[in-house]
């Protein structure tokens, strides 16, 4: 294949790689721990292909009761959650809420408000994704970038190569529908071309005001929300 590449990992790079999920382990822990729900890594961290500046992401997969336990869980835990933003991407999309732990967005917690949707859930796996008692081992999934490459983990590093021509072959490997795969390929391949367009929902949670009371007063104003979130309230 002409966009076929291997990648030779360099000590530099297992290292950051190491210390990258040590700290993403410490954050899923304090989860899993206070909230016993399934939590993952996912994204680069899965796939093992970080680099110095590469993101921690990790997602509760189900909705936390109350959703207030996330914060007594990364608080207690030593964490300083600097901003929380509530999300709904389309109307059609569960809303999600995200934790961010530092200024720059660098190490991110997320949750679903609703019970995700069979194609949402596969979001996770196209991109890679690790359960949290994972993320101090070896084990590395395959999963596809931001630049629609194809992450395969080998003990030296990775293979390479473009997922677009082959969305039958990466479904398979990476057990998502062919659906899936050909959606996010033309909502990469378009925020590549036009960058990222805005969202339906995005409101950040002002300090002092639970996530509870965002998620009441964003359903009095949003019909689209509300149907969405109508048990949490």
């Amino acid at each position: 294949m002409e966009d076929y590449r291997e990648v030779y990992y360099t000590r530099e790079r297992w290292a950051i790689l190491r210390a990258k999920r040590s700290e993403a382990a410490r954050i899923a822990r304090a989860l899993a721990l206070t909230l016993r729900l399934p939590v993952i890594a996912h994204g680069s961290l899965a796939r093992g292909d970080v680099r110095r500046d590469s993101d921690i992401d990790i997602a509760i997969l189900e909705t936390p009761r109350p959703l207030g336990l996330v914060d007594l869980a990364l608080e207690r835990a030593g964490f300083e959650i600097v901003r929380r933003i509530i999300v709904q991407a389309t109307p059609g999309y569960t809303p999600k809420v995200y934790y961010y732990l530092d200024w720059e967005g660098k190490r991110v917690v997320s949750y679903p408000l609703a019970p995700l949707k069979p194609r949402e859930r596969e979001f996770y796996r196209w991109g890679g994704e690790v359960e949290a008692g994972a993320l101090e081992s070896d084990v590395r999934v395959p999963g596809v970038n931001k630049e629609l490459k194809l992450i395969i983990p080998k003990p030296w590093g990775h293979v390479e190569y473009s997922v677009v021509g082959r969305e039958g072959v990466v479904a398979r490997l990476l057990g998502i529908s062919v659906e899936t795969v050909e959606e996010r390929v033309r909502v990469l391949g378009r925020r590549r071309e036009v960058g990222r367009t805005g969202v339906f929902i995005e409101y950040e949670v002002p300090p002092g005001v639970t996530v509870e009371e965002a998620v009441r007063l964003l359903a009095r104003e949003r019909r689209a929300f509300r149907r969405l979130v109508n048990d949490i309230r």
